[in-house]
């Protein structure tokens, strides 16, 4: 992948399957972004395919309700309440669904019940994330990109939303997130991969290695 005379992603590849949740790490310009970019289609590679469940999205003209993206900052409409933009947004991809069953896919993202009718602009980041992770669940995603996901959440916020994705994993559901997060990737992560100029150089299995372990590994490698 290459802008100009820079080389933003260089033989990049990885596989992130059903349930599991894949952390990218890296310093900003790692390309980590630009790796999300291209797996939603807003970019295209310079070389190479990009698969999902076997089917290449490269040069592919149908949105596909097979993946959906939440970034760091949540785009919503804040005059419309959360059950409001749920609705709007899976009406976007082509879901019509009942007052109950938007609520439920609320209370599955852990939004509590008396916030989903408060608008958008009262809402904290976590429960704007929280509506992202409805949107997601309505659109029956099977495979979910964050960007930066626990970026200014504070403790409380960022627990509830390792256990979201932990539940969402346990349902099959595929993650793939870019953080800078150390703690969280071990935390939620399933595998973790450290990214630098655009090349993944290590990828490591959550269950053995400690956060300490991480960081002296990311250190190394930055």
């Amino acid at each position: 992948m290459h802008f100009g005379n820079k080389t933003a992603l260089r033989d990049l590849s990885f596989t992130v399957k059903p349930g599991e949740i894949f952390c990218l790490l890296g310093q900003n310009g790692a390309g980590k972004t630009t790796t999300i970019n291209v797996l939603l289609g807003l970019l295209k590679p310079s070389s190479g395919d990009v698969l999902i469940d076997t089917v290449s999205i490269i040069n592919c003209t149908t949105p596909s309700n097979v993946l959906a993206y939440i970034p760091e900052v949540v785009q919503l409409y804040g005059n419309l309440s959360g059950l409001e933009n749920l609705d709007f947004f899976s009406q976007l991809a082509g879901f019509r669904y009942a007052k109950k069953e938007l609520q439920h896919f609320l209370l599955q993202a852990n939004l509590q019940e008396d916030a989903h009718s408060h608008r958008l602009s009262t809402y904290s980041k976590g429960m704007r994330q929280k509506v992202g992770i409805a949107i997601a669940l309505a659109k029956n995603s099977s495979y979910i990109l964050m960007d930066e996901p626990t970026s200014g959440l504070d403790p409380k916020a960022s627990v509830q939303f390792a256990h979201i994705c932990k539940k969402l994993s346990s349902e099959g559901v595929g993650i793939l997130m870019a953080t800078h997060d150390i703690f969280n990737a071990v935390n939620i992560g399933s595998r973790i991969g450290i990214m630098k100029e655009g090349s993944l150089i290590h990828t490591a299995n959550s269950a053995n290695i400690t956060a300490q372990e991480l960081q002296e590994l990311y250190l190394k490698t930055i």
